[in-house]
Order: C-alpha cells, then sequence, then structure tokens
C-alpha cells in the first residue's frame, strides 16, 4: 500500500476528513460542475458525473448542493465558474513522486501556489509526464470493517467484479478498473455493502519508502497542498514502514 493510502488512514484515526468535510464538499461541487459541463447533466449518459456522483453520495454530500453544482455545470444556475483541468507534476522530499491534479480559474495563481507548496517542504515542481508512467488510474472504494470478515468482503468483491482488495486498519480498500467502478460499486450495494469512499484513483506501480524524518515532510507537502481550494486530488509513491505510521498517528 503506497504511502498516500496510509496517510489517508492517518487522517481518518485523527479525525482529519471529517473535519474537512465542507472542503471535500466543495471540491467535489467543482468536479460535478466540469462533470456537467463536459457531458451534460444526466448521469445515464455522462460517466463522469456518474463516477463523482458515486463519491458525493460516499460523502454523505447534500442532495441540495448536489443538484446546484450540476445546475451550474449545465448553465442553469446562477454564479457559475468557468474551471480549466491542469495537472502537474513534481518531486516531493526525498524523491518521493507527486501528481496534482487541479481545478483551477486562474492558473498562474494556481501553479505558484503548488510550486510554493513543494519547494517550501524540501520538493520541486517537474516536466509533464516526468512521473506519470509510474501511476495507473484505478477505481477505488473503502469499505468499512464492520460490513464483513476480510474472506467475506473479498469475496463478495472479486464477485462484483473487483481486480483486488487490500485490508487497512479501518475497513477495506477495493480496487477495479476505471470503467469498472459504477457496476463494482452497485453489485457491492445489493450486496448489502456500501463504501465509505468511492473514487477514482492513480494507483504506483512502484513505491519508494521513507523513514519517519521524510515520511513527514511528505505529509506536510501533501497537507499544504490538498488544502488549497484549487487542488482536487494528490497522488504520491511514497511508502513507509507500519513503525513509522504508528507513529505518525499518534
Amino acid at each position: 500500500m503506497s504511502g498516500h493510502s496510509k496517510w489517508s488512514t492517518i487522517k481518518r484515526k485523527k479525525g482529519a476528513l471529517d473535519a474537512k468535510r465542507g472542503k471535500i464538499f466543495s471540491k467535489l461541487a467543482k468536479e460535478i460542475m466540469v462533470a456537467a459541463k463536459m457531458g451534460g447533466g444526466d448521469p445515464t449518459m455522462n460517466p463522469r458525473l456518474r463516477t463523482v456522483l458515486l463519491a458525493a453520495r460516499a460523502a454523505n454530500m447534500p442532495k441540495d448542493k448536489v443538484d446546484q453544482a450540476i445546475k451550474k455545470g449545465t448553465g442553469e444556475g446562477a454564479d457559475a465558474v468557468d474551471y480549466s483541468e491542469v495537472r502537474y507534476e513534481g518531486y516531493g522530499p526525498g524523491g518521493v513522486a507527486l501528481i496534482v491534479e487541479v481545478l483551477t480559474d486562474n492558473k498562474n495563481r494556481t501553479v505558484g501556489e503548488v510550486r510554493h507548496a513543494l519547494t517550501k517542504n524540501g520538493g520541486s515542481m517537474a516536466e509533464n509526464g516526468a512521473v506519470t508512467g509510474n501511476f495507473d488510474q484505478k477505481g477505488y472504494s473503502l469499505i468499512p470493517k464492520s460490513a464483513g470478515s476480510e474472506e467475506e468482503i473479498f469475496e463478495k468483491a472479486i464477485e462484483a467484479g473487483a481486480d483486488d482488495m487490500n485490508p487497512v486498519s479501518d475497513g477495506y480498500e477495493i480496487y477495479t478498473e476505471p470503467t469498472s467502478l459504477h457496476a463494482v460499486s452497485e453489485a457491492l450495494e445489493e450486496m448489502g455493502i456500501e463504501a465509505e469512499e468511492v473514487k477514482l484513483t492513480m494507483l504506483p506501480k512502484t513505491t519508494l519508502e521513507v523513514d519517519e524524518k521524510t515520511a513527514r515532510q511528505v505529509m506536510r507537502a501533501i497537507e499544504m497542498l490538498e488544502d488549497n481550494d484549487d487542488v482536487q486530488n494528490v497522488y504520491t509513491n511514497f511508502d513507509m514502514s507500519e513503525e513509522t505510521m504508528a507513529a505518525l498517528a499518534e
């Protein structure tokens, strides 16, 4: 499991995700707007919108906020903003690879802020294509431990069409092909299994293990990036030992 996945586990343990739920809704709303603008407001005809609506439902995003974002995207709502999608690549402390996905109405502002977050924490920007070759796009679902035993969830996930399952301290991470995410999520729901998180992610093909000091630096860089309103997702290939993870979760 990559360090960023462990970082997410640490945040869940500390309650950081709940504390930032408003920011999560804001990022989801932007993604819904862009998806609706590009492919229309009908999720049955718009795979990208269908996927982000899965994420919004898993995050318990209020329906009125979802509907409002769709209307803004299709031009029915007021105060619609034209966002540009940009992907930045870089290196963090210890040479770990970073991919930063943004939706912004001001590219010059955002690239400066991303560069600042990296350089302040011992990293640097990289050329496009420098690190993406080490990542594969995957569908991702987080199933709570209360849903069943590891063996039960694994069997149901594979039956639903998932590629793999990874047990973590507070649940089970299920990975699928990107195009299968919606079908697998629906199949699991029909089996009575509801995910706490559903999204598309970038999974590293190889990881780079770092020590505790470097892991703290990388996590500070990721946190600073994720706090940026323009940043939608941050992916990285760093990894850490269970001992390091335990120390950082304290």
